[in-house]
């Protein structure tokens, strides 16, 4: 018996829309005689928030209306974008024997085809425009035919979606005290009612972030401890030392704004922070997908690398950072980006007799924008900035910001004195 895949979502909780899906997919299904899978989310949402509901839940909601069998997508999506994590799922409903993918949207098949050309000509599907409809449908379309996958798409007619949205079904149970209003109730299923008030009455629901590790971190890292977690910046760090101390939640969301981070960036980011996820855990988890064909090349982790090098040569010649970008991304261009530099550093005589070689240093941008190291030797720690041309700074600058590309630093020994050798990635 074939596999129909009935949809790939969180189910937070399961309404009449999602309903509807099922049951679409089991007309599909019966038809061919196949089964409906639902894939659901586990751990963190695809927009990287704890669910509402947990997965046991969900996972009984989504039975209970009909689907043949649920499975589960981990360890994703507190640690990869969407971008990344959609390759990464599809792999996995294909390994299962997935042959029909059916979703619900607004706009029809046709519009989600015009809109996928231009991503699946790029092999690029970072930036999907926040204008667009259905994105993440789009999204998936644009990814299962750059991949060559045999899965057939099926969309069928997305509920209203001011009606039928989880997001606003958990707010208004949350502002109602949890209870379930009348008004909501029309909105899900018996079974879902059913379920969701048993799991209110056991305490269950909602799912909470662990606030007092988050508090904890931002609260005390250093700015060369937060650099090594994922999705946090060098100007966000430098936000969150300055606006220390967190005690609630809206003083997080504060920090992530005015670094610039939008809604589903600072889940995310958050995200990373509470699981302490690194961008050296981010990187290995990619390379690792890199190597099964999963990870379309514009997105790999040394095209990344080499774009920031591309970037930062064409800006010593006075090119755009936006232009050289686009035309790397275009004319699909091939560098030999450096994955080691040496800088020099700027040591007293007093911290130059006590350096030593092979000491490991913490790279991280101080609060003047400049990058600079920190390490300890004979129990005095040294903070210093690093000594680089401006193609590198700029480079490494790049790299620090990727979100995702780690750097590390070791002390060696120069003619006069000391450098610190810095590796990427």
């Amino acid at each position: 018996m074939l596999i129909l895949i009935g949809i790939s979502a969180d189910f937070d909780p399961v309404h009449k829309g999602h309903e509807e899906l099922i049951r679409q997919a089991h007309k599909l299904a019966d038809e061919e005689n196949k089964k409906v899978v639902v894939y659901l989310n586990k751990g963190f949402s695809a927009n990287h928030a704890p669910f509402f509901v947990n997965f046991e839940a969900r996972r009984e909601m989504a039975l209970a209306l009909g689907a043949d069998e649920v499975k589960s997508f981990e360890g994703l999506h507190h640690r990869l974008v969407l971008s990344y994590s959609v390759p990464i799922r599809l792999k996995q409903m294909i390994d299962d024997g997935v042959t029909d993918y059916i979703t619900s949207a607004s706009i029809p098949l046709s519009e989600i085809k015009s809109k996928a050309e231009k991503f699946i000509s790029e092999g690029n599907f970072v930036g999907m425009p926040k204008s667009y409809t259905n994105r993440n449908e789009i999204r998936w379309y644009a990814i299962n035919e750059f991949l060559g996958s045999k899965l057939t798409y099926h969309v069928v007619k997305e509920f209203n979606k001011e009606k039928y949205s989880g997001r606003l079904i958990r707010q208004s149970i949350i502002d109602n005290g949890m209870l379930i209003s009348k008004d909501v109730e029309k909105l899900l299923p018996k079974t879902t009612v059913e379920i969701l008030q048993r799991e209110i009455d056991a305490g269950r629901v909602p799912g909470e972030r662990n606030w007092n590790e988050i508090y904890k971190r931002m609260n005390t890292y250093s700015r060369g401890n937060l650099e090594k977690i994922a999705y946090l910046n060098g100007n966000t760090i430098n936000e969150i030392i300055k606006r220390r101390v967190y005690r609630d939640p809206e003083s997080i969301w504060a920090v992530f704004r005015r670094s610039d981070y939008g809604p589903v960036m600072t889940r995310l980011a958050i995200s990373a922070i509470e699981m302490e996820v690194t961008k050296k855990e981010v990187m290995n988890l990619m390379k690792s997908y890199e190597s099964t064909g999963v990870i379309p090349d514009n997105q790999k982790v040394q095209r990344v690398i080499d774009r920031a090098w591309y970037v930062a040569s064409e800006g010593e010649k006075g090119i755009s950072a936006r232009q050289a970008n686009e035309t790397f991304r275009s004319q699909k261009i091939t560098v030999d980006a450096p994955l080691t530099l040496e800088a020099g550093l700027n040591l007293t005589k007093f911290e130059t007799k006590i350096t030593k070689e092979g000491i490991k240093t913490d790279l991280y941008v101080d609060k003047n924008g400049k990058i600079s190291v920190q390490f300890k030797s004979e129990g005095k720690k040294i903070k210093t900035n690093l000594r680089l041309p401006a193609v590198e700074v700029t480079y490494l600058r790049y790299i620090m910001d990727s979100h995702f590309i780690p750097v590390s630093g070791s002390i060696k020994k120069a003619k006069k004195g000391f450098k610190v050798k810095v590796v990427i990635g």
